[in-house]
């Protein structure tokens, strides 16, 4: 029965608006919203160590030559985080080596960073390449303590393994475009010198951690609802980790 008389069953919706169910009807709201939200957090990242590496090139010697106090204050070196600079963990993503080598980082990140950032969202995208960060800078220390690290590489790393644990989220296959990025920058890491294949090596573990920890460990396909209490306390958790992973290397090189 209607308040205009009786119809049948197959014709009492017709006419009607379609309703979603609330909580599907948010999901996607914030899905349309992330997709075309300015990556804002990448475009600062970029700004950022553009700025920094401005200010090193003015220290230094030149365009190809960052020094300075800042450059020495901020790169990681494992004495000097055995004698109290753990700041360095996080400041060596910000330094490079060169022209090229920020160059090179930086089409990398905008590359990536950018369809990472709309998925995930700011705030989870940016926690993310912190953790991957302190994860990269950890596993750098492991590797070779005594060697002198600076670059964004490690926290780009950890975009790569967002980028994996994404892909396979959403189609269910390993063996993605994502999985053949990374097999191509391992190798490459490990064939040309001078590179640090332990700061890559760890970001990517910690980009694929915190990736599944925001993602309750692959339970939710969903990373626009509010994080859990869990997801959050995994995500320093991996933070605190890599910190103490990084102390506990390099104790006794003060």
């Amino acid at each position: 029965m209607t308040p205009v008389g009786p119809r049948c069953p197959d014709h009492a919706t017709q006419g009607a608006p379609r309703i979603r169910p609330p909580v599907q009807e948010r999901a996607r709201r914030r899905l349309t919203y992330a997709q075309n939200a300015q990556p804002f957090v990448t475009w600062g990242l970029i700004g950022l160590n553009a700025i920094i590496y401005l200010i090193t090139v003015a220290q230094g010697a030149g365009i190809n030559s960052p020094g300075g106090s800042l450059f020495t204050k901020w790169a990681l070196y494992g004495p000097a985080v055995a004698n109290g600079g753990w700041w360095r963990l996080g400041t060596a993503a910000f330094l490079h080596a060169s022209i090229l080598h920020i160059a090179l980082n930086m089409v990398v990140l905008y590359m990536v960073g950018i369809p990472v950032e709309r998925f995930l969202g700011p705030w989870r995208y940016l926690a993310i390449y912190i953790v991957s960060g302190l994860a990269g800078s950890a596993g750098a220390l492991v590797v070779d303590p005594t060697t002198v690290t600076v670059g964004a590489s490690g926290a780009i790393f950890g975009l790569f393994g967002a980028l994996f644990i994404i892909e396979y989220q959403q189609t269910g296959t390993i063996t993605g475009q994502a999985f053949t990025l990374i097999a191509i920058n391992l190798v490459l890491s490990f064939a040309i010198p001078n590179i640090s294949w332990g700061g890559h090596v760890g970001g990517l573990i910690g980009g694929i951690l915190a990736t599944l920890a925001l993602s309750r460990l692959g339970r939710s396909r969903g990373f626009y609802g509010r994080p859990g209490v869990a997801s959050m306390i995994a995500l320093v958790l991996l933070g605190v980790a890599s910190v103490a992973v990084a102390y506990w290397k390099v104790r006794g090189y003060a």
